[in-house]
């Protein structure tokens, strides 16, 4: 279970909410949970992976102003844990990966001061992704640091682009960003997709039972048959013999007869 962490003078600083009300279009919302439980689900069995979405990230300290909020944010080398914040001087860390789900209110920063904030920071891979296909076309698109500057990312035909950092290839499907293993192509599976295709086994399983249980109920039936049929056989069998065991006796009954003086 995850330790809920206590608040300190540093919280208070360095807090987590700006206090502005948050407002986003359900392809939005939609986009940004998919994506970060895909990527927590990739990086479960990995305690130096950190998954966040829309958690302040302090990249001055002594600055509070000096933050953002990030859609989804991947640090490597960092601690599993419940945070308030994320300070880059406290985790000597910054994001390896950040994804930014663009919106009418944010593609515009998006491809701009953001671009330039993360990669003055070092952030070594960045993606934006328009969900509605309204405002960017490619509607993914990605940008890697090559020395201290970042050069976009070259889509497959596809749409999809490789991730060095994730060891995955992110690929635009419907209002999603998809996620492949860039070994083999294999898609991470939503979580709604996994419950299906584990309820899709479940079902198969079932209908295998049944099978199972219908093919044995209809062993059984043709060995009662058998077993039957044998009884009958062996009960015509038996007449058919005291029948003949009648008909001797009665023969040699006769000829007994026949002898006698």
């Amino acid at each position: 279970m995850a330790t809920i962490p206590t608040a300190t003078d540093d919280d208070l600083l360095y807090p987590s909410s700006d206090g502005a009300p948050v407002g986003e279009t359900d392809w939005h919302i939609e986009a940004l949970i998919l994506l970060r439980e895909a990527l927590e689900d990739v990086f479960a069995d990995r305690a130096d992976v950190y998954v966040a979405s829309d958690l302040f990230l302090y990249y001055r300290q002594g600055d509070p102003s000096a933050s953002k909020a990030p859609d989804v944010m991947v640090v490597k080398g960092v601690t599993k844990h419940f945070r308030r914040t994320f300070r880059t001087w406290v985790e000597k860390a910054v994001p390896c990966a950040i994804v930014e789900i663009a919106s009418e209110k944010t593609w515009a920063e998006d491809l701009g001061s953001k671009r330039d904030l993360y990669e003055r920071l070092g952030v070594a891979e960045y993606f934006v992704f328009d969900p509605e296909r309204l405002y960017l076309d490619p509607p993914l698109q990605g940008f890697r640091l090559r020395g201290k500057k970042y050069v976009p990312l070259v889509a497959a035909a596809d749409g999809s682009l490789p991730s060095k950092e994730l060891g995955l290839l992110l690929q635009p499907e419907n209002h999603m960003v998809r996620l492949r293993d860039v070994r083999t192509g294999e898609p991470v599976l939503t979580r709604l997709e996994r419950a299906q295709q584990a309820e899709r086994r479940a079902e198969q399983e079932r209908a295998a039972t049944e099978r199972e249980r219908l093919r044995a109920e209809q062993e059984r039936a043709a060995t009662e048959r058998e077993r039957l049929r044998a009884e009958q056989e062996k009960q015509r069998a038996d007449a058919l013999e005291a029948e003949l065991a009648r008909l001797r006796a009665a023969q040699s009954r006769a000829k007994g007869k026949k002898k006698a003086p």
